[in-house]
């Protein structure tokens, strides 16, 4: 489900003439503050519920390079989750579909209140069970790496 569209602004752009590593973390926080729009945890939702979700771990996957004014979409699926817990998989795509690179992110519901884990409210659980989610056996084939030398 594609959450996001954007572009590459000149100011994310290095001296290497392509999209600077920090501004691919950018585009996917991006993208995850439209899925929290988009499952009722908007400004306005955040402020009725007393709640929020915070970014526990993510991975990064460069595979392509961006550059200025070039057409961004970002695309989340779900790959597991719990009560207050997200295990989200991100994918940045170009205007021709090809993948720019990957995020998957581990994140935690919060009471704002309490600043500890809660679970999720009964309203956003209903918007979180229509996002896509992959069977365990289906995840995309970039989900779930470990970061090491390979010897």
């Amino acid at each position: 489900m594609v959450i996001l569209e954007s572009r590459v602004a000149s100011e994310w752009v290095d001296y290497n003439g392509h999209m600077n590593d920090a501004e691919y973390a950018r585009v996917f926080s991006l993208a995850l503050e439209a899925l929290m729009d988009h499952i009722g945890l908007d400004a306005a939702g955040r402020e009725r519920h007393g709640y929020t979700i915070y970014t526990l771990e993510t991975h990064l996957c460069y595979r392509r390079e961006a550059h200025e004014g070039q057409p961004l979409s970002v695309a989340v699926t779900l790959l597991d989750r719990d009560a207050k817990r997200l295990h989200a998989f991100l994918e940045m795509h170009d205007e021709e579909g090809n993948l720019l690179a990957t995020s998957e992110q581990m994140l935690m519901g919060m009471n704002q209140a309490s600043g500890r884990p809660s679970p999720f409210p009964p309203e956003v659980v209903e918007a979180i069970a229509t996002l896509p989610q992959a069977e365990t056996s289906a995840w995309p084939a970039l989900a779930g790496r470990t970061i090491g030398i390979r010897r």
